[in-house]
């Protein structure tokens, strides 16, 4: 090799070598939920997901996550259709096994804040830690933003929020001008179930289009962790929803065994829907899609055609 060659060819490999360098993102810190301050050396790209939220979020970012939690153990999400079959488990998303979540080598971990703040020493030895607080509205956009930022993705997270709302806004005028379904939405599980207030993020978006929540309002907004409470059967005789949405948790469902279940108004006439993962998980971008729709099915059945919940994933993970 003479020596203009020479010259060319290491020209060519440094010029290799400091495209290879500026294809990394500079070092960056991302404040969490809790505050704290989160210090990544690179983009991250090896999410794992305590939550269905940052698996969520990472698939509609085009990131398959390496390691998530689940809802019920067995059941797949169906508003992420088959895209976490694949993926490692690593437990019940408020009591995650840390050695499954080691042995994924994730760069990020992204996680709700009241199931892990307690674990945070732990699980900063395995990655960096995001903790999310996800309860609000407001929760959803600013933590899917967090993590869209994490991952180098940030203009892409401002525009799933605007594509969101786009379809939320077309939802709402298309919605009926008489408005006013009283709805109740449960998690379905124990005598006395758990039932959202206004706040939460589910029962916000029953509210935006139209539906009135016969929870009413959450009396402490400033309290954290509290946008639900146990409500009795007794109590949602008085209330008489039109409609009753429940989180379907699993077989076990005591409350459909007291007598009072069968005088209520929605269940004898047939107004009762029961859920999947997505409505009790709904904070990330793939799900808010799809529980708007859906929701928008069981306020407004005239107006608005019900689909699956694949279905509707299907036109926004295509």
């Amino acid at each position: 090799m003479n020596r203009r060659d020479f010259l060319v060819r290491s020209t060519a490999v440094g010029m290799v070598a400091m495209f290879a360098t500026a294809a990394r993102a500079a070092p960056h810190t991302i404040t969490d939920d809790r505050g704290v301050e989160i210090k990544l050396a690179d983009d991250a790209k090896r999410v794992a997901a305590i939550s269905y939220f940052g698996a969520d979020v990472a698939l509609a970012l085009g990131v398959t996550p390496v390691a998530t939690t689940y809802m019920v153990e067995g059941r797949n999400p169906d508003h992420l259709l088959d895209r976490l079959v694949d993926v490692a488990k690593i437990g019940q998303r408020a009591s995650p096994n840390l050695e499954l979540l080691a042995q994924a080598k994730p760069d990020l971990i992204v996680a709700i804040k009241r199931y892990t703040e307690a674990n945070a020493a732990k699980l900063e030895e395995i990655a960096p830690y995001l903790a999310v607080r996800l309860e609000t509205s407001e929760d959803s956009e600013r933590d899917l933003l967090l993590v869209a930022e994490a991952l180098g993705k940030k203009a892409e997270g401002e525009k799933l929020i605007a594509d969101f709302q786009a379809e939320f806004d077309a939802l709402k005028a298309k919605a009926p001008r008489d408005r006013g379904v009283k709805y109740l939405y449960f998690y379905g599980s124990g005598e006395a179930p758990w039932t959202f207030y206004e706040d939460d993020v589910t029962a916000s978006i029953l509210t935006a289009l139209g539906g009135v929540n016969v929870a009413g309002k959450n009396p402490t907004p400033e309290v954290p962790d509290n946008t639900a409470f146990e409500m009795n059967l007794e109590a949602m005789l008085v209330a008489d929803p039109d409609v009753i949405i429940v989180y379907d948790y699993g077989p076990d469902r005591p409350f459909e065994t007291n007598p009072i279940w069968s005088s209520l108004r929605a269940v004898q006439q047939g107004k009762v829907h029961f859920v999947g993962d997505h409505w009790i998980e709904s904070h990330g971008p793939i799900a808010r899609r799809v529980v708007i729709n859906e929701a928008a099915a069981i306020l407004y059945p005239d107006t608005f055609k019900a689909e699956t919940p694949r279905a509707i994933a299907g036109r926004i993970l295509a």
